[in-house]
This record gives C-alpha cells, sequence and structure tokens, in this order.
C-alpha cells in the first residue's frame, strides 16, 4: 500500500521543518503514512515547485503550499 501523502521537501528550508512535524504528527495519528520527496534530486520537481515548498499532496492531489494546516491536512484524511 503506497503512502496517501507525499511531503515535496528541500534541504535547509526552515518551512519545510515546520511542516514536517505536522505532517508526521498527523499521519502517526490517523495511522498514514508519507512519503518524503527533496525537490532538488529531480530537475523537473524543482522546476514545478521551486520556492513554493514543502509542497503537501493527498491521494496524489495538490493539497497545500509554504504552510500545512494541521485540521485542513485532518479532514483530508478522514
Amino acid at each position: 500500500m503506497s503512502a496517501r501523502v507525499t511531503f515535496y521537501t528541500r534541504p535547509g528550508c526552515h518551512l519545510c521543518d515546520d511542516a514536517r512535524e505536522v505532517v508526521a504528527r498527523v499521519c502517526a495519528d490517523l495511522g498514514e503514512s508519507f512519503d518524503e520527496v527533496d525537490i532538488e534530486s529531480d530537475g523537473d520537481l524543482e522546476d514545478r515547485f521551486g520556492e513554493e515548498v514543502p509542497v503537501t499532496f493527498v491521494d496524489g492531489r495538490q493539497h497545500d503550499f509554504w504552510r500545512v494546516d494541521e485540521a485542513r491536512l485532518r479532514a483530508a484524511l478522514a
């Protein structure tokens, strides 16, 4: 079973660090997993997301960028 949440980040991103805590907490509480992808490892992802990281996708659709709203993420995974 694949993760429902994909979390796009880049190294050294303080917003990514903050968002990772929220994503990890929500996924742990709800028994979900998440995949984290470093956009710097893929030129296409870097072109696509640029400075909008972190970006979260839920079930293959973009959910948030820059900040992750915990209540909104919980609702999307419910």
